[in-house]
């Protein structure tokens, strides 16, 4: 269990029942594996939303708003019409670096681990997009450590919702609609 986690768990008792996946067939589906840290988080929490603002997506997900895997396909078409009409952020201009979302909000913000080649999984860091502009922020940590961070504050978005995270913490497992 990771640091980040753990922490979390501090933060939101989990729901009882783990979240099961068959990650292989899910890594396939979207052409890359992913963070062993994401796999554990969704594994206790499931896809999720935090402090009513912050949702955690989850392949396979029973509310299909927030499934990794439909949110993976849309991005990646949605941001290559966007590079047409807006300057790629400094992360994504090297051969090969790309973004995949993991997290959304209810103001329409995007969260992404930044792959680069060369770099394993968990080696993935955090990006952050505005909503409806063309702002993005890098975070160097892993996605259950910025969730983590963000909650207990010690890291600050200047493009999250200052509202978030709320002094009192609101933890729900997504579930069907």
């Amino acid at each position: 269990m990771t640091d980040a986690l753990t922490r979390l768990l501090i933060i939101a008792p989990p729901p009882s029942e783990p979240r099961r996946k068959d990650w292989g067939a899910v890594e396939r589906t979207l052409g890359v594996r992913l963070p062993a840290d994401y796999k554990e988080l969704v594994h206790v929490y499931g896809g999720s939303n935090w402090d009513d603002y912050l949702y955690v997506l989850e392949p396979g997900c029973p509310n299909e708003n927030y499934d990794l895997i439909a949110w993976a396909e849309n991005q990646a078409e949605d941001l290559e019409g966007l590079w047409v009409f807006e300057k790629k952020p400094a992360e994504l201009e090297p051969d090969g670096a790309h973004v995949v979302p993991w997290a959304t909000t209810d103001n329409g913000e995007c969260l992404y681990w930044l792959v680069r080649p060369g770099l394993e999984p968990d080696e993935w860091t955090v990006m952050v997009n505005e909503a409806r502009g063309d702002r993005w922020e890098h975070f160097s940590v892993s996605c259950t450590r910025f969730l983590a961070s963000c909650l207990d504050g010690e890291l600050r978005s200047a493009i999250l919702a200052s509202s978030f995270p709320r002094a009192a913490h609101e933890f729900r497992r997504l579930g069907g609609v």
